[in-house]
């Protein structure tokens, strides 16, 4: 072997020896950083206590003073849909839809609550099962945040929300889902992991939104809409366990949300803030990062639109000033619910 090979040969093994140690380096900060995520999550599973008993249900007729055939909605998906963390029924999403869809329709409302405190999107076909023996005429879906924490379920996650719309449309029911909220927004989950939660959270946002959309469905972005105003109001704007929201932040998300509901059964003649057609995939970017945009089908393209809020001035959105309660838009009286 002649000394240039042996010195190639040489500088060859230095650099073997440089990537190995590379590579342990590298590999000790992935088991580091790992660790790190497992414990962060490990201590906001002890901050965030878990469900001790289930939410009321609020089932039943809500605006049975208007006579005629109710209006059948049903609620599928998670603990946000569900309304965990409140205590009368009238206060869970469920009661604040019907209550708000039967006075301005001035029509009785029939709620199926099958949300399932916990569920992952992997649990909507059997949720979807029971819905479809009420032959819904509308369902709303919350569902996301449990497959954020689990990373292999996410792309299966999009495809059981995309076959539960599918199926929902093929017996002529409108379909409205919130896609995965920011969980990098909640106060018990600290960096890294939060920084984790918020890309995972806006990625999966995105791909509900192609999936639903698709499929003949209308979706509402909230991501961190409700962020600055839970931010600055916890004591309010959260329950007890300081991961769900109270009975003031359903209702806020609820009057987020009613613009595109009202739209998707075809009674909301208000013109929207902020409106545009894209592709499909550039529509379900553009609605992560702009919280509260409605995303519907367009023939071969997609509708963006931002409705104001119910309850919120007309030339405002997401500010704190000049607010109006949000449970006065999407509110509730005793005659309003007849359980049966």
């Amino acid at each position: 072997m002649s000394s240039i090979d042996f010195t190639l040969s040489a500088t060859g093994w230095r650099r073997i020896k440089w990537a190995g140690r590379v590579t342990g380096v590298l590999a000790g900060v992935t088991a580091f950083s790992a660790g790190l995520l497992l414990r962060q999550a490990a201590d906001a599973r002890r901050v965030i206590p878990l469900a001790e008993a289930p939410p009321p249900r609020g089932d039943g007729v809500y605006g049975a003073k208007f006579g005629g055939r109710p209006l059948h909605l049903v609620i599928l998906g998670d603990s946000s849909a569900a309304g965990y963390g409140v205590h009368r029924p009238r206060e869970t999403p469920g009661a604040l839809f019907a209550t708000g869809i039967s006075r301005r329709l001035h029509r009785p409302v029939r709620l199926h609550r099958l949300a399932v405190v916990g569920s992952m999107s992997s649990g909507l076909p059997y949720q979807v099962d029971a819905a479809l023996e009420y032959q819904p005429d509308l369902a709303i879906i919350l569902i996301g945040g449990n497959d954020v924490t689990h990373a292999s379920a996410r792309p299966a996650a999009v495809r059981h929300l995309g076959d539960t719309v599918r199926r929902l449309r093929a017996v002529g029911c409108k379909v409205v889902v919130g896609t995965c909220p920011d969980l990098g927004a909640i106060q018990p989950i600290k960096p890294p992991l939060r920084w984790l939660a918020r890309r995972w959270s806006r990625q999966l946002a995105a791909a509900q939104t192609v999936a639903v959309v698709r499929e003949g469905g209308r979706t509402v972005s909230i991501g961190n809409l409700l962020g600055p105003m839970f931010e600055a109001d916890p004591v309010r704007m959260y329950s007890s366990d300081r991961f769900h929201p109270s009975a003031e932040g359903y209702a806020r998300a609820a009057a987020v949300m009613m613009p595109t509901v009202m739209a998707a059964l075809g009674e909301d003649e208000r013109t929207p803030v902020t409106e545009s057609v894209r592709s499909l995939p550039e529509a379900a970017v553009a609605a992560v990062r702009a919280p509260g945009t409605e995303v519907s089908p367009a023939g071969r393209w997609a509708q963006l639109r931002r409705h104001p809020w119910f309850g919120e001035p007309r030339h405002w959105f997401g500010s704190r000033a000049g607010t109006v309660n949000p449970v006065s838009a999407v509110g509730y009286t005793p005659e309003d619910h007849q359980v049966g």
